[in-house]
């Protein structure tokens, strides 16, 4: 094999780095290692030099990195890490790049944690692979001149969404693959719990990121053809014989140690029209149905279903909610573990219904330990969602906020996925691609984090089925979204 590659890795004056040097140096198919650096390495080895960044993931990096670099490959390191190849690892990425004209090649590593050496797969790309937090690994290699393509089209330089920018742009003209072998180990860095990580891009210190990020994946929207212009439907009022105005949905099975505090939120309420409360039972086993029972026996607003369709998953219990006679002209969320924040949460959303004649309306919550303590990151207010462009924004961030509500007749025409993860999301996009969304940015929920969360801590697959699962509703909503701009829907 006689294609060769340039080597470029990040230098914060940890030993590791040294280490990484010195693995990839002695392969014959390295041309040459580049330092990502700030300040001098002090690492001398035969073909490794210093370049200097002033950002490690910003434009101005990735167009030094193309300067620097004479052979037909790139191979970078996204953060700073130890990387241990594995036999014939840089071959392979090279043998699959050639073999499948790919423009980005990553695989499956290996994670180092104390005397531990744990599998780490990742994902397959996608269409729909958009959020900017997709896990690549920490090594990736490039086709120079799907690289250069890249450059030359930059249109603005960003600080920090420079790799984002780099990933989109050569996704449309060339195959992203995955390589499912475990080529090199890693050592693990963020030992977080995955229900710690799931909100990072929403933390306040990462406004500015999270702003550039949106600015390279609209780009990469009107590049498809799938950016949609702030031109929406008008929201009708289509009538029908409502037994009343608001439903409160809350799915829920085993949940006797939070479900009476949810229901208690919900029944506190003051509203200005008649409302009910829809729990659907999904054949629940540790004594949350004789609570449901003996609160419903003395408050009728209670309505308590056990679906007779066993398996439902979440969306499927909505839909047995949304379908049913009890429900109102206005759907509105409440998971069984959480509880609106006051008693006047169901009217703040009946406001938004009414004065915007929107098709959904999304809150803001509060994370908080199960005794309502405030937990970080604090409010999720998802400013990230503008009325200009918040459902293009919407298909690159993970959710759209909490409590989610919804008017009934264009909930029963989508209808939401049979699954207990993402259906939410999978309905939001599909709303806003001809509905405006209503927002309220202060908090109305409160968010309970506790050991029995669903997803408090996923292990890697199912990390992986979940975010692949994601960007499966993403590619779904992409090409509906092509379509609709052809005029073919």
């Amino acid at each position: 094999m006689s294609k060769n590659l340039t080597f470029f890795l990040p230098f914060h004056g940890e030993k590791h780095t040294e280490k990484t040097v010195y693995a990839f140096t002695g392969s014959k198919l390295v041309d040459a290692v580049h330092l990502l650096t700030d300040k001098p390495s002090g690492i001398q080895k035969d073909k490794t030099s210093d370049l200097q960044v002033d950002a490690l993931l910003s434009n101005a990096t990735f167009r030094k990195i193309l300067d620097k670099t004479n052979s037909p490959y790139v191979l970078l390191l996204l953060k700073d890490t130890l990387i241990a190849p594995g036999q014939f690892c840089i071959e392979r990425m090279i043998q699959v790049a050639e073999d499948t004209d790919s423009g980005i090649v990553y695989s499956d590593f290996r994670q180092i944690d104390g005397d531990k050496s744990n599998a780490h797969p990742v994902t397959d790309y996608q269409f729909g692979s958009v959020r900017d937090d997709f896990d690549f690994g920490p090594l990736v290699l490039l086709r120079t001149e799907a690289l250069k393509k890249a450059v030359d089209a930059f249109e603005k330089d960003f600080d920090f969404a420079g790799w984002y920018d780099v990933r989109l742009r050569i996704s449309q003209d060339y195959a992203v693959t995955r390589i499912t072998e475990f080529l090199y180990s890693t050592v693990a860095t963020d030992t977080r719990k995955s229900g710690e990580k799931m909100f990072d891009y929403v933390d306040p210190k990462n406004r500015k990121v999270q702003i550039e990020m949106e600015e390279a994946f609209t780009r990469h929207l009107k590049a498809i053809g799938a950016y949609l212009e702030p031109v929406f439907e008008d929201v009708k009022d289509e009538g029908g014989d409502w037994p009343v105005e608001a439903s409160v949905v809350i799915p829920v099975m085993n949940r006797a140690r939070t479900i009476r505090d949810a229901v208690e939120s919900v029944l506190i309420q003051k509203v200005d029209t008649e409302f009910n409360l829809i729990v659907v039972d999904n054949y629940s086993t540790d004594g949350t149905t004789e609570i449901l029972k003996e609160i419903a026996a003395k408050d009728s607003r209670l309505k308590h279903i056990i679906p007779e369709r066993k398996g439902l998953g979440i969306g499927g219990c909505w839909n047995e909610a949304v379908f049913s006679t009890f429900c109102g002209k206005y759907a509105i969320q409440l998971d069984s573990d959480d509880i609106y924040k006051d008693e006047t949460t169901i009217q703040r959303i009946l406001d938004v219904f009414r004065e915007e004649k929107c098709a959904m309306v999304v809150g803001s919550y509060m994370m908080t330990d199960i005794d309502l303590n405030e937990i970080p990151p604090g409010v999720i207010d998802h400013r990230e969602w503008t009325p200009e462009n918040g459902r293009n924004n919407a298909i690159r961030i993970n959710g759209l906020g909490a409590p989610r509500a919804f008017y009934a007749p264009v909930l029963r025409r989508i209808r939401i996925p049979n699954v207990s993860y993402g259906e939410d999301y999978a309905v939001g996009l599909a709303i806003s691609r001809n509905y405006q969304i209503g927002r309220i940015y202060d908090p109305i929920y409160c968010v309970r984090r506790w050991e029995d969360n669903t997803d408090a801590s996923l292990d890697i697959p199912k990390q992986n089925v979940h975010n692949a699962y994601k960007d499966k509703i993403r590619t779904f909503e992409l090409r509906a979204r092509q379509l609709k701009n052809a005029g073919k829907a």
